[in-house]
């Protein structure tokens, strides 16, 4: 019987790292091929480790996905590592060149949009629907604290979850409850036995961003007065996210009630005044998501409130044109309805009359 290529190193994987993985891809229809999201940095390598050794002994075949963003002098040398590793691994590696336009979002943000996007395409040329993402404990107690420091409310503090549909494609993030030191001593472990080692991301370190400046400033200080700080934001998100799950079955339950027409482009203005006020809000912010919109901000969203409050009784006021992105929202007889495509309060003055 031959033995798959990743298992001569299942002795540097961590018992706890791969039962998550194992419980992970069994959420996955039998026998599909799985994906991992590899930067060949030292998280996302080990998940694809451990998803190799869990994948090979379920019999599925595994693909890294590498996105070469171009933002370091040392991404050729990124792309030559991860495909290495792949082949240590014995798995499949796809690549794809991207270009990051930070322009209105910050480089950040503009990097993972374009991250997310080219995983997209490779997991769709290689038949995969779903990808493994190396988040971990860490990172999800950073970002519970960056959305906390950005306003994001209660239940933004859900942060990252552990399975996210995007499109055709299902992410997983199966070590969300797994700290990182276990995943760095897998790291020494595996580059003893292979003298393969992952690559350092110098923007880590750069407190330029701000995800580095909290690990090079601010963590110092938590782990000095609350060592369990990241176990404990990490608690916090769970359980925002099963309050943020609640708050998104009841404002669907509540659109429900707005009679929703014009394949839910419209809704009854008198039947979401009829809402409680503490629940107007939430349903608005559900319809804007069912139609693929971002959030408006709070001040904005209040001005909305205020205005959709205060119209005519009707509900036939030409004077109610909310600007959101490419978007209007008016109210015509009695319903408030979302206009598409309309750059020009012209053009929109037109369709109204």
């Amino acid at each position: 019987m031959n033995t798959h290529p990743a298992q001569q190193w299942q002795a540097a994987c961590d018992e706890r790292l791969l039962a998550a993985v194992r419980k992970t891809l069994a959420d996955a229809p039998a026998g599909a091929a799985v994906g991992v999201a590899l930067s060949a940095g030292a998280d996302s390598a080990m998940l694809a480790l451990h998803a190799a050794v869990a994948a090979a002994d379920a019999g599925r075949s595994l693909h890294c996905f590498h996105i070469h963003h171009g933002l370091q002098a040392e991404a050729d040398r990124w792309l030559a590592q991860a495909h290495d590793l792949a082949g240590l691994l014995g798995a499949s590696c796809h690549s794809l060149r991207v270009r990051v336009d930070a322009q209105g979002l910050g480089m950040e943000a503009a990097a993972r949009a374009a991250r997310y996007a080219a995983l997209a395409s490779l997991a769709d040329r290689a038949g995969v629907d779903h990808v493994l993402l190396a988040h971990h404990q860490d990172d999800q107690a950073e970002t519970v604290l960056l959305r906390l420091l950005r306003g994001s409310g209660p239940l933004g503090l859900a942060a990252m979850a552990a399975v996210m549909q995007q499109g055709e494609v299902t992410y997983h993030r199966p070590w969300l409850d797994q700290p990182r030191d276990l995943i760095l001593r897998a790291a020494d472990r595996f580059a003893d036995l292979s003298a393969w080692r992952p690559v350092r991301d110098p923007s880590n370190h750069d407190a330029r961003y701000k995800r580095a400046a909290m690990r090079l400033n601010l963590a110092p200080v938590l782990d000095a007065h609350w060592p369990a700080w990241r176990r404990t934001l990490a608690r916090h998100a769970r359980q925002a996210g099963e309050l943020a799950q609640w708050a998104r079955d009841a404002a669907r339950e509540d659109w429900l009630r707005l009679d929703p027409r014009d394949d839910d482009a419209s809704f009854s203005l008198a039947a979401w005044r009829a809402l409680p006020a503490a629940r107007q809000a939430p349903v608005l912010r559900h319809w804007l998501l069912e139609r693929g919109l971002r959030m408006p901000t709070e001040a904005r969203l209040s001005a909305w409130l205020k205005q959709l409050r205060e119209v005519h009784a009707l509900g036939h006021d030409r004077q109610v044109r909310l600007r959101h992105e490419k978007h209007w929202i008016v109210v015509q007889k009695g319903r408030v309805r979302l206009i598409s495509g309309v750059s020009d309060g012209n053009i929109l003055k037109s369709q109204l009359e």
